[in-house]
């Protein structure tokens, strides 16, 4: 016999004698967690120079790196329906160097300082960031200020990153679950540019080099930014890299605001697609904006209905009945917008009992207040994963991103922990009874029509 496994079968053998087996083979139940701490937000430093550009810098931490971050306000509302892509577009020709750097120039140049340099395109917002090890700080806010102010925006390059978009959006466009977000969106917000989740071909097939740069003079500029400095760096080397090179770049135009009005619409929306062993849903409604004083305890109630993995939406249709394996709820936000919306991708014949189960735990929510312990423990989570989710330099100037874009003040972390921990039974019903209301949620259904239209019945509006 192999000695291991000899030893083994002796270890074994030995503690059932002591009674050890018998105990450890008992399932033991987890520690009691200790009170949920409130997050600290570092000491930091916001100031604007006179051109407009906001900087807020924050030490932190000991690990010897330098995250910076330049949050513009240019963003896929800021083209409207008439050039749908444009940013997207425009953020990838930005790698593509500036007035003085190619871009393997700009990529050698990240590369020494130990990162990469990323540049993004989101509904709202254009976001640039780097992660430099920290005496390359200076030098990581030149190269920036380079990319932001005086991109080269080449045409040279403008069919290749098109074919690259098309291809993307054709993958995109086969997955069912974009297919629900792009209904759930248009059926949302209509004709306003937050309903553009993926442009279409004839988007991007029409867009110009003369787009791409009318876009970048009319959306970007120092009143439209803010940038982040967080980490451990020499804040006056800082400062002063700050001011030479980001004190000349032009005003530019002032922040857009087009917050779109939506009103709740009990609509069902099913596209087919014939043959499908699933049928993917989503099922939602607006809800206020982050800044209303029901935002957290909304975030709450979320959590506890379907945004967490003990919520109970998914603990009915994953655990018990087996419908589906991951699904979800979240509250989904732009600049002082947002909704709520779960999804699923649900075994066929379960599409109907899916969408049942999914209202009843609605109702149930609405006419009988939570357990405390239930709600204490979605409590104590919530509270957890924000303290770790801001324990680094990048996540914190996330937060402090969203702060600053969606204007909740400065005492929002500091008192976030305390809101979500004031939260009661009551007041998660509340929330539940005046936001999430079945009869007033918009269905958007992608599955076999042949197989799934008569589970559907009972969902049709009301005529």
């Amino acid at each position: 016999m192999n000695t291991t496994i000899k030893n083994l079968s002796l270890l074994v053998l030995t503690g059932s004698f002591l009674g050890i087996a018998p105990a450890l083979a008992q399932k033991q139940a987890p520690p009691e967690g200790g009170p949920p701490k409130a997050f600290t937000v570092p000491a930091n430093e916001t100031y604007t120079l006179a051109n407009g550009l906001k900087i807020t810098l924050v030490p932190y931490g000991i690990i010897p790196k330098t995250a910076i971050s330049l949050a513009i306000d240019a963003g896929d509302i800021n083209a409207g329906n008439t050039r749908a892509g444009v940013a997207g577009l425009t953020s990838d020709l930005m790698k593509e160097g500036t007035d003085k750097l190619t871009s393997q120039q700009v990529s050698e140049a990240a590369a020494r300082m130990g990162s990469t340099l990323s540049i993004s395109a989101g509904a709202d917002q254009t976001d640039m960031g780097i992660d430099v090890l920290e005496e390359f700080a200076p030098d990581a806010v030149k190269l920036l200020a380079g990319v932001a102010e005086h991109p080269r925006l080449p045409e040279s390059e403008l069919e290749r990153l098109k074919n690259d978009a098309l291809r993307q959006i054709a993958l995109q466009n086969s997955q069912p679950q974009t297919i629900a977000l792009v209904r759930f969106r248009k059926i949302l917000y209509g004709e306003h540019p937050y309903a553009t989740v993926v442009p279409t071909e004839a988007d991007i097939k029409k867009l110009t080099i003369q787009d791409v740069k009318d876009f970048y003079a009319g959306n970007f500029g120092a009143q439209r930014s803010h940038l982040y400095v967080a980490g451990k760096f020499n804040t006056a080397a800082v400062k002063k890299a700050i001011e030479e090179s980001f004190g000349g770049w032009t005003k530019g135009p002032a922040r857009m605001e087009n917050v779109p009005v939506l009103k709740a619409q009990h609509t069902l929306d099913v596209t087919d697609r014939p043959g499908a062993p699933q049928s993917t849903l989503m099922v939602g409604l607006p809800v206020p904006p982050s800044t209303s004083p029901d935002a957290v305890p909304l975030i709450v109630t979320n959590a506890l209905l379907g945004g967490s993995f003990n919520s109970r939406i998914t603990a009915n249709i994953r655990e018990n009945k087996g419908y589906t394996y991951s699904p979800s709820s979240q509250i989904s936000r732009r600049y002082h917008d947002g909704y709520w919306a779960e999804t699923a991708d649900v075994t066929t014949q379960f599409t109907g009992p899916s969408l049942t189960e999914i209202f009843k735990e609605v109702t149930r929510m609405q006419t009988e207040p939570v357990t405390e312990p239930e709600l204490n423990g979605i409590k104590n989570y919530l509270s957890g994963i924000f303290v770790i989710q801001n324990s680094n330099r990048s996540a914190l100037i996330g937060q402090l991103e969203n702060v600053d874009f969606q204007g909740l003040g400065e005492n929002y972390l500091k008192t976030y922990v305390a809101k979500v921990n004031a939260v009661t039974p009551a007041v998660v019903q509340k929330i539940t009874q005046d936001y999430i209301k079945p009869e007033e949620m918009t269905i958007v259904v992608v599955g076999d029509k042949a197989k799934i239209s008569d589970q559907l019945t009972a969902f049709q509006p009301a005529k």
